[in-house]
């Protein structure tokens, strides 16, 4: 099998990827024009609840599952807001660790220590792995398998760990001389896609790869638009995994890679969309506490807090009663006393009757509504 890395430089249609390009500049400007609309001290919490689902994200494409509150967290830590008493885990205080370092730094241009201290960062509460914040460099192949043991299914080999350093080395001389305004700049998109398949192809790690390849992914959408760009890009890569997967093992054994940059293109324009859809829900959270303070009780307010974790999407078909009484652990009597007078004060909206009876938060259209 010849896998990229044996082969020369990659190679693609550059006019396939004009007009994504072009549509990932209006969307960047509109997700700006719409933060813009948050004060700084909600500005403050959206970009923590941005970073926290990323950082959630980009370990559940890896099947590692987080703890939202601690990462949030430790996330108030690590940007110098007063932390809440919630404790911070090992696990979650590297990613958030990483997130903000990742956010911070993104002009820096990439050097081996910008990726060992995120590997730190990440992997320093692993005892497992025999080296963190260094690349990997053990005798055996770097291989993606699957199936038996006996018979293994080989989806990757990476370049040998004495290969390691002066593919790094290449790799970080091509990312710092694509950006904008030096030797050889690439539009956003096409830099990106690019960034992220070179690195995933190299492995230089010894675990930690697919987070810190799209770490990388993000920087680069960053530095070509001149400011961090949270976007909500591993919550969508996440939602297409497995599609994921198969256009990664599918452009390391070629070097024609113009399918994988419009995929990753794809992707990018549907994680814009999301951030614009969060940072409006944002507005409409923060126009609904304004429109409603002072008129809920204790029960009431914890299940909007409850109701407005869940996102924009909000509870799956929406919130029952029974859902209400295991939230705030009340009667049935007080649940039905509590809803209807949401419901009144319109807090909620009501769909269905009976037990078909659902209820849905009561929202402004946020970013809509500012224009």
């Amino acid at each position: 099998m010849a896998w990229n890395w044996t082969l020369p430089d990659f190679r693609y249609d550059a006019s396939a990827l004009e007009p994504f390009e072009q549509q990932f500049l209006v969307s960047s400007g509109e997700i700006l024009g719409a933060v813009h609309h948050v004060s700084q001290p909600e500005r403050e919490q959206l970009r923590i609840e941005l970073l926290s689902e990323e950082a959630i994200q980009t370990s559940a494409i890896e099947v590692e599952i987080l703890d939202r509150l601690s990462v949030q967290s430790s996330l108030r830590r690590h940007l110098g807001r007063d932390p809440d008493s919630y404790p911070t885990k090992p696990r979650e205080q590297g990613v958030a660790e990483m997130m903000v370092d990742v956010y911070s730094s993104f002009a820096d241009p990439v050097a081996h220590e910008t990726l060992f201290r995120w590997h730190r960062m990440l992997l320093s509460h692993d005892r497992q792995l025999d080296t963190i914040g260094t690349y990997r460099h053990h005798a055996e192949a770097m291989q993606i398998v699957s199936d038996r043991l006996d018979r293994p299914t080989i989806h990757f080999e990476a370049p040998p760990s004495a290969r390691v350093k002066p593919e790094m080395e290449r790799y970080a001389a091509w990312f710092n001389k694509t950006g904008p305004g030096v030797a050889e700049p690439l539009p956003a998109l096409t830099r990106a896609g690019l960034s992220h398949l070179y690195f995933e192809s190299i492995h230089p790690f010894e675990d930690g790869n697919g987070r810190l390849g799209r770490a990388l992914a993000e920087k680069s959408l960053a530095q070509n638009i001149g400011q961090p760009t949270l976007i909500s890009l591993a919550f969508t890569i996440e939602k297409e995994r497995k599609a994921y997967y198969d256009q990664l093992e599918q452009h390391q054994k070629t070097l024609d890679v113009t399918e994988w940059l419009v995929w990753f293109a794809e992707v990018v324009l549907k994680a814009q969309q999301v951030t614009l859809d969060r940072v409006g829900f944002f507005i409409s959270k923060v126009h609904f506490y304004d429109r409603h303070k002072d008129q809920l009780n204790e029960r009431q307010a914890k299940a909007i807090a409850r109701m407005f974790r869940e996102g924009p999407g909000g509870f799956e078909g929406g919130l029952s009663a029974e859902n209400y009484i295991k939230i705030t652990g009340t009667s049935r009597a007080a649940a039905t006393r509590d809803l209807q007078d949401m419901v009144e004060k319109g807090a909620l909206n009501r769909t269905g009757e009976r037990r078909h009876t659902r209820y849905w938060l009561n929202l402004d259209q946020g970013i809509e509504n500012l224009s």
